[in-house]
C-alpha cells in the first residue's frame, strides 16, 4: 500500500486510535479497585476527623473498623431500615450517594449514620453534602449520644477559593461547631452560620461565624447544614427522649 495515500493515513490513524483506546481502557480496569480503595479510605478518614481521630495512612480501614461499630440507614420518620454491624461486608450504608439523595424529598430519602464509640462516648455521625461558591461541600457531623449536641464537625470542598471559601476545611471553622445544639426551646434547629457580629435569624437558634471573606461558601454550610440535618430530627428525637 502506499504510505503516501490518504487511505493508509486514515487506517494508520484508526489503528493508532484503537490501539491507543484499549490501552487506557486496560489501564483504567487495572486501576479501579485501587481508586475505589483509595477513595473508600479517603472517606472513612473524613468520618474519622468529625469525632477527633486522625489515623495514621496505613492505618485507616483498621481505626475505622474498630471505631466505627454500626453503620444505620433510617427514613424522616425515624425508622432504621438497614444495620451493618462492625466487620461485616455489607457496604449499603457506607456506598449511600449522599449527593443524590439530597435532592429527593426528605420522605424519600435514605439517611446514613454511623456509630462511634468513643473515649467520650457513643457519637452518632452523619454525612452533609451541599454547594460552595464554585462547586460541592460536603462534611461529617457528630452527635453526642443525646442526639442534639454536636461533638465535632469536618467540613471539606472540591474548589472553593484558597484562603476564603475554602477555609472551611480548617479547624478554626469547624471547631466552632463543637457544644452547639440542635435542639432548642423545645425546636429541632440546625446551627446557622452567620456573618461575625450577627445573629441568626430564629433567635433561638445556635450559630458560628461564617469564614471572612467567603459569604456564599458560609451561607452554602448553613443551607447543606439545614438540608441535610431536617430530615434526621425524628431519629434523633428518639435519642433525646432516651
Amino acid at each position: 500500500m502506499n504510505k503516501q495515500s490518504n487511505i493508509y493515513t486514515i487506517i494508520y490513524i484508526i489503528v493508532v486510535v484503537v490501539i491507543v483506546s484499549a490501552a487506557l481502557s486496560i489501564t483504567a480496569t487495572a486501576l479501579k479497585p485501587k481508586q475505589t480503595a483509595n477513595a473508600n479510605a479517603d472517606k472513612m478518614r473524613q468520618i474519622l476527623f468529625s469525632i477527633g481521630v486522625a489515623p495514621q495512612s496505613n492505618d485507616v480501614i483498621a481505626t475505622f473498623g474498630k471505631t466505627i461499630t454500626e453503620q444505620l440507614l433510617v427514613n424522616s420518620k425515624g425508622d432504621v431500615v438497614a444495620r451493618v454491624e462492625a466487620g461485616s461486608d455489607d457496604t449499603t450504608v457506607f456506598d449511600t450517594d449522599v449527593a443524590s439523595e439530597i435532592n429527593k424529598p426528605a420522605a424519600e430519602r435514605q439517611l446514613p449514620v454511623f456509630v462511634a464509640n468513643t473515649v467520650a462516648g457513643v457519637k452518632y455521625i452523619i454525612p452533609v453534602y451541599g454547594a460552595g461558591l464554585w462547586g460541592p461541600i460536603w462534611g461529617y457531623v457528630a452527635l453526642d449520644a443525646n442526639g442534639s449536641t454536636i461533638y465535632g464537625a469536618y467540613f471539606s470542598h472540591s474548589s472553593e477559593t484558597p484562603g476564603l471559601g475554602a477555609e472551611i476545611e480548617k479547624p478554626q471553622f469547624s471547631d466552632q461547631f463543637q457544644g452547639k445544639d440542635l435542639y432548642k426551646a423545645g425546636k429541632f434547629l440546625p446551627v446557622e452560620v452567620v456573618k461575625a457580629g450577627q445573629k441568626p435569624a430564629d433567635a433561638d437558634a445556635d450559630y458560628v461565624n461564617g469564614v471572612s471573606g467567603g459569604t456564599i461558601t458560609s451561607k452554602g454550610v448553613g443551607s447543606m447544614l439545614d438540608n441535610c440535618l431536617r430530615p434526621y430530627a425524628s431519629f434523633l428525637s428518639t435519642l433525646n427522649k432516651q
